[in-house]
């Protein structure tokens, strides 16, 4: 996926962040603050075809290639808040031990914009993407945009991943059929799984919390999401 380098009115792009967090999100009942402040900051143009960038704060999914899509930016929002995590807030001058970053675990990279809001949220993020092309890219641009704090993994995500296990919560960007058990196996107590769940064509976006030994489950709306494909997702 070929991008567009350094923009040469990059003010145009801050005014449609602007709209797009007034307009998409704000005005459909967004309020985390957290969510609404990273989505302002992260440049979404940077995570789109140069084909496309002028679309990139369009109120849709756009494609990226090899199958795949970045989300519409409400879906991205609303995905994040669900996820219930407070980041930390470091005190300026303080000498207490600053406070862990929560650990969140996201299944399909894509471009790496959703990491990349995560990440702006203040988590340290493990992304799992099974197309080579499309992790090394994302890696590269996570990197170049200073997003330290994102591990970008080549793999199949419906597996989980162990070694960054337990996750304080999980974000699934692929419909499932249902909710992968190896991720669910890999949520602290506590956490949170959200996850498209349904068929490959209509899912509902669905929340699992872990409270000890038993999972709690929120349906929040009917969303449409590729297929995630794997072991515990959909064959072929």
């Amino acid at each position: 996926m070929r991008l567009l380098g350094r923009d040469r009115d990059p003010g145009r792009f801050t005014r449609r962040r602007e709209a797009m967090v007034r307009d998409q999100l704000t005005a459909r009942g967004i309020r985390d603050p957290g969510v609404l402040a990273a989505m302002a900051a992260v440049p979404r143009e940077r995570f789109v075809p140069a084909g496309l960038i002028e679309r990139a704060y369009e109120d849709g999914a756009l494609t990226i290639g090899g199958g795949q899509t970045i989300s519409q930016p409400y879906i991205v929002a609303r995905m994040s808040a669900a996820l219930g995590f407070t980041a930390p807030i470091e005190a300026i001058g303080s000498t207490e031990e600053a406070p862990r970053r929560p650990r969140v675990l996201e299944i399909g990279t894509g471009s790496g914009y959703q990491a990349a809001v995560l990440a702006q949220m203040g988590a340290s993020v493990v992304t799992v993407e099974r197309d080579a092309t499309l992790a090394a890219e994302a890696r590269e641009r996570l990197a170049e945009l200073g997003y330290a704090d994102v591990r970008v993994e080549l793999g199949d995500g419906s597996l989980g991943w162990p070694p960054g296990a337990p996750y304080d919560a999980i974000l699934i960007a692929a419909a499932c059929p249902e909710a992968p058990e190896p991720l669910l196996a890999e949520l602290a107590d506590g956490g949170c799984l959200v996850v498209p769940v349904g068929s490959r064509s209509l899912q509902e976006l669905t929340v699992f919390r872990r409270i000890g030994q038993r999972l709690e489950t929120e349906v929040l709306e009917p969303c449409v999401f590729v297929p995630l494909i794997g072991h515990f997702g959909f064959t072929g």
